[in-house]
């Protein structure tokens, strides 16, 4: 059975709006992301093996807290919906918690690392209540796969345009400003304003359309409903490794710049906004490919062809000699990233049906916090990696210039530590099994499945008045 009842594609406006959503995100994201664990080491003065504990505890909090925000939007209906007013209520205490991760006024070194942890803990647990209800709301906002794609791409380029502007503004800084601190305070207090501009954006433009026959959902039917969903687990360990890797890079990012990559080009500030831009930031320009990759190959094809070029640029720039093959190396792990996450965030919305399909049931919270848990592990993982790494090849914050064999461990640890876990990301989607065709069958099944119940329901016929809406056309 097929629904021949159509349905116009998402606007153009209600696309950008939610796009909007994942540019705040990102302000606390990426700035954390990108800098908290250089401003921990050469601002801060925190040991760097001490720092990496801190993003390990903290990562893992974040991932319990994913749980817990996704329980709490399963059990919530209001009149604007279901995922939307977790954006009105949190948005702006995520964004002043970023702003308390960089500004830590104390002096003792046991009090630093005390405020440390608190503001970064604080902040994890205001952004899981943010971006899981805003993540679930992408699979509410639409059922076609080349809408859900848009909005994926979306995400990317409001990421990417959040990393752009980090990249152009504060990463230049790093190496060159005479007062750090103040520079990271400043911009998170300019972030504080614009990010609560971009999220009340999508508060007014991103709308639920899609059915839902359970509105509040029990804690038994969240744990059967993701008991059952195999591809949401399979997506899950996938995503823990690539993030993993992709964290390796993130946190390494300004330390190749400044560091290793120095050595070929010389002093200067502008490295750090290059590599930013063609690693983290290469959201932005990726981004908008994701509709038609997912047209030409498929979501799932879509995520291991992006495996394969990660790979192939950190093999690429672990043998480069020069600096031009190295930032080539880097703009393919870059690519490969980007895409990566395009592709995921589509897969994502795509099990919310499969899990509906075994028990009838839309658990969209307790399916994107199941995935985002696996995601801030990996998130922990790749940070601690990159800070223990450091540790061990024997980098010095205080020092001016790094010796040989520290410059010669960063590049083997981008090199090849991400490429290793890019690798077992591509094996474990090797047998994912929703593909285009069997996202279609899904459909269909659900649609069967909600007529029945209806007939059930209301023996005498359906009426206008009481016929379930249908599903949206598929591209």
């Amino acid at each position: 059975m097929t629904s021949t009842t159509t349905r116009p594609h998402l606007s153009f406006r209600t696309v950008a709006g939610y796009g909007a959503g994942d540019a705040g995100n990102n302000i606390a994201f990426q700035m954390t992301g990108l800098f908290l664990l250089i401003f921990y080491t050469n601002v801060v003065g925190i040991d760097p093996v001490h720092a990496g504990n801190i993003f390990l505890f903290v990562k893992i909090w974040d991932a319990f807290a994913d749980l817990f925000a996704g329980r709490m939007v399963d059990r919530t209906m209001t009149r604007w919906g279901k995922f939307r007013p977790f954006i009105l209520w949190y948005s702006v205490p995520l964004l002043a918690a970023n702003l308390l991760c960089f500004w830590i006024p104390v002096d003792d070194y046991g009090m630093k690392i005390v405020w440390a942890v608190v503001s970064y803990a604080v902040l994890g647990l205001l952004y899981s209540l943010v971006n899981i209800p805003f993540g679930s709301l992408a699979g509410a906002m639409s059922q076609d796969p080349v809408d859900r794609s848009r909005l994926a791409s979306a995400r990317m380029v409001g990421s990417g345009a959040t990393i752009l502007l980090l990249s152009l503004v504060l990463a230049p800084q790093i190496a060159g400003a005479d007062d750090l601190s103040t520079t990271f305070l400043l911009t998170a207090v300019a972030f504080l304003v614009v990010g609560t501009a971009l999220y009340m954006w999508t508060f007014l433009t991103s709308k639920e359309n899609v059915f839902r026959e359970v509105e509040r959902v029990t804690l038994r039917e969240t744990v059967a409903t993701v008991r059952q969903n195999g591809p949401l687990v399979r997506l899950c360990i996938a995503s823990f490794f690539y993030l993993t890797g992709q964290n390796v890079v993130s946190a390494m990012g300004i330390y190749i710049a400044n560091d290793a990559l120095s050595q070929y080009a010389g002093a200067g500030n502008w490295l750090a906004s290059v590599v930013t831009i063609i690693t983290t930031g290469a959201v932005l320009y990726v981004g908008p490919l994701g509709p038609g990759v997912t047209r030409r190959l498929g979501k799932k094809h879509g995520f291991l062809a992006a495996c394969l070029v990660a790979v192939a640029g950190g093999v690429l720039f672990g043998v480069g000699d020069n600096l031009l093959v190295s930032l080539f190396g880097l703009f393919l792990i870059g690519l490969g990233m980007a895409l990566l996450n395009t592709m995921t965030w589509a897969l994502e919305a795509d099990t919310v049906e499969y899990g509906e399909l075994k028990t009838g049931i839309r658990t969209e919270g307790a399916t994107y916090s199941a995935f985002s848990f696996t995601r801030k592990v990996g998130q922990a993982v790749g940070a601690a990696i990159a800070a223990y790494a450091l540790g061990l090849i024997g980098f010095d914050g205080a020092a001016d210039v790094q010796p040989q064999s520290v410059l010669d461990g960063m590049t083997l640890t981008v090199a090849v530590i991400p490429a290793i876990f890019f690798l077992l990301a591509f094996a474990i989607m090797w047998r994912y099994p929703i593909t285009e065709d069997r996202f279609v069958e899904i459909m269909d099944q659900i649609e069967e499945n909600r007529a029945r119940r209806h007939a059930e329901l209301h023996p005498e016929g359906e009426t206008a008045a009481t016929s379930p809406e249908p599903l949206p056309a598929r591209a």
